[in-house]
């Protein structure tokens, strides 16, 4: 193991670090907590030159050395800021009530957790910290990704269909040896070979994960005591779990944290992974080891839905029905609309007619995709981290419509989606939490992970590989099973139920086809997308916006000769679903528009 001159530097929030910090000085006493300093700034110094020791040949390099020597001073400046923190805050209120202090009650408490024997051993032989070795029994090697993150789960059975997930042992948290940690250190493994092209899927890397944010919430009991958490590893911890915000420093092999005690106890009541749908929509209090989702609105944090319009205005329409629709369910949230030069200065006018707060970006090219694809300027999806002025915010791609109010998905942490197919999420609607620096960690991938369609979603899901899943009526995919021979017809599976939070318009848009039926009926390979139900939910829509938005969504001499052949080619063919033989009436096509 080797040193990198790799330093990055995370400040808390509360409290920028330096390196010379100033302890709280009480000349009327010499307080316990301040005992407590010294020792524990003595211990963090000792535990850097253990690892130093332990983890180098006889002779390491001046530049290890150097680098493990800045790591002691920068733990010991943590906890001084910590601890002069803690002291100002005991000398604002009034003075507690004197207790006994019990023998070795100065001493830091440390949970290791898959650490190897002998830097226990070192530990206790330093007499500098109370170790304790975190017992948990390691997850089954027979266990894989796949069985955590299944295709399926059944929405619609009893409460107990849906909580098929495998077990995750975790250590006994009620045990009082694991309470009041102020350091659990962890070794992290990082999934075997892995060459930085995609996301780690590694069954035992999130059961070490998911015990360390165990511990930690267990340690910090029901108030905010501070508790670090130092990772060894070269690929450090799991991101969607132990957030980027919350690093202090990270030099070489060693990441330490001082993780948000909120934010973690939300991701500790969620299911191990998207083989059972997250709670309230899915049972709670099933998962071991877990305390039950609080179902409670944020009231306290600024929050919005957004998306995104980039390199033409083909989906200007489809954001203006998509706002319309959110306002009729009565949400209470803010509408944020990101863009960039594409958008007209007329149709970014009607946006905010429509009630989008509008906000421009520059785009982002996505490496993998081909030039002039689709695609291939999708990763601007990525800039919604960047609205920082927001705590949370809930992505929904244009295409889609809200058909009940879904305010409560709030709740949900980052990532929370709906499926989409195998182990994967569909990004079309996504909790999000703005970060700084979780956007230039997903940049700085963009070059090195692959995705497998070459847009956002696929990439999305190599960095975010642990997601939270919520039920498809969130998220309804209007994609069917079809038999591919052009005898597919419209039956009750096409048709969106009243229970659909969110219709997801796949395939060709309603606002692209004339408005007597969907279009998609028109050829073979879009049957899979084709519903005359869902079709009509975005005309119903339609119908109730102002006359002034509806001329954003009128029909070009383009997209009417693309219909118009596209019912050409399904008469010849003599298609079952007979749409062919429909006698449009759409008033559009008396008044086309330009391309």
């Amino acid at each position: 193991m080797a040193f990198s001159r790799n330093i990055h530097h995370h400040q808390p929030k509360t409290s920028p670090p330096s390196s010379k910090i100033p302890i709280n000085n009480n000349n009327n006493h010499y307080s316990s907590s301040n005992q407590k300093l010294f020792i524990t700034c003595l211990s963090f110094l000792s535990f850097a030159l253990l690892l130093l020791i332990l983890s180098f040949r006889p002779k390491p390099s001046s530049e290890s050395a150097d680098s493990l020597a800045w790591l002691g001073n920068r733990l010991q400046a943590i906890v001084r800021n910590d601890v002069a923190h803690r002291d100002a805050d005991t000398t604002a209120r009034s003075t507690p009530p004197q207790k006994k202090v019990a023998a070795g009650a100065g001493r830091t408490r440390i949970g290791l957790v898959n650490v190897d024997e002998n830097v226990m051993r070192s530990y206790e032989a330093l007499r500098l910290a109370e170790v304790v070795n975190v017992d948990f029994q390691r997850v089954s090697a027979n266990l894989t990704w796949k069985m955590f993150f299944p295709t399926w789960v059944d929405e619609n059975g009893p409460p107990d269909s849906n909580n098929n997930c495998p077990e995750v042992p975790m250590p006994r948290l009620d045990e009082p040896r694991y309470k009041d940690l102020d350091v659990v250190v962890a070794e992290v493994p990082c999934g075997g070979s892995n060459n930085g092209s995609e996301g780690i899927r590694d069954v035992f890397r999130l059961q070490v994960n998911l015990v360390v944010a165990n511990l930690v919430v267990a340690a910090a009991g029901n108030g905010d005591r501070t508790v670090h958490v130092v990772f060894i590893g070269s690929c450090g911890p799991m991101p969607e779990i132990f957030r980027c915000d919350d690093m202090l420093t990270h030099v070489g092999d060693y990441w330490v944290y001082q993780p948000d005690l909120n934010r973690l106890r939300e991701k500790v009541s969620m299911p191990v992974g998207s083989c059972q749908i997250a709670p309230p929509f899915g049972p709670a209090g099933k998962e071991s080891g877990r305390s039950n989702f609080q179902a409670q609105p944020n009231h306290h944090q600024k929050q919005a839905y957004v998306t995104v319009l980039h390199s033409s205005e083909a989906y200007v329409c489809g954001a203006i029905a998509l706002a319309q629709s959110i306002k009729l369910t009565n949400s209470t949230k803010d509408l944020i609309l990101l863009h960039d030069s594409s958008i007209t200065p007329s149709s970014l006018a009607g946006l905010r007619s429509a009630g989008w707060t509008t906000r421009p970006i520059k785009p982002i090219r996505s490496t993998f995709a081909p030039k002039n694809s689709y695609n291939e300027w999708n990763y601007s999806k990525l800039r919604i981290w960047q609205i920082q002025d927001y705590d949370k915010v809930v992505f929904i791609d244009s295409d889609l419509l809200i058909l009940r109010n879904m305010d409560h998905i709030f709740q949900y942490p980052q990532l929370s989606a709906g499926p989409n197919d195998r182990h994967l999420f569909n990004s079309g609607i996504m909790v999000i939490e703005p970060s700084s620096c979780a956007f230039q960690d997903l940049m700085t991938k963009t070059d090195q992970v692959a995705s497998y369609n070459g847009g956002d979603q696929g990439f999305l899901n190599e960095m975010f590989t642990w997601w939270h899943r919520l039920p498809r009526k969130v998220n309804w995919l209007k994609a069917f099973e079809v038999k591919g021979d052009g005898t597919d017809v419209e039956d009750v599976s096409r048709r969106p139920g009243d229970e659909v939070y969110g219709l997801h318009l796949l395939g060709m848009k309603p606002w692209m086809c004339y408005r007597d039926y969907d279009c998609n009926w028109d050829s073979v390979d879009h049957h899979q997308f084709a519903s005359d139900a869902a079709h009509r939910k975005w005309w119903e829509v339609y119908d109730a916006m102002p006359r002034k938005l509806k001329g954003f969504c009128g029909l070009s001499r383009e997209v009417d000769e693309r219909i118009r052949k596209g019912r050409r080619v399904a008469k010849s063919r003599k298609l079952r679903n007979g749409r062919w033989r429909i006698r449009v009436k759409d008033p559009r096509r008396d008044r086309l528009i330009k391309g």
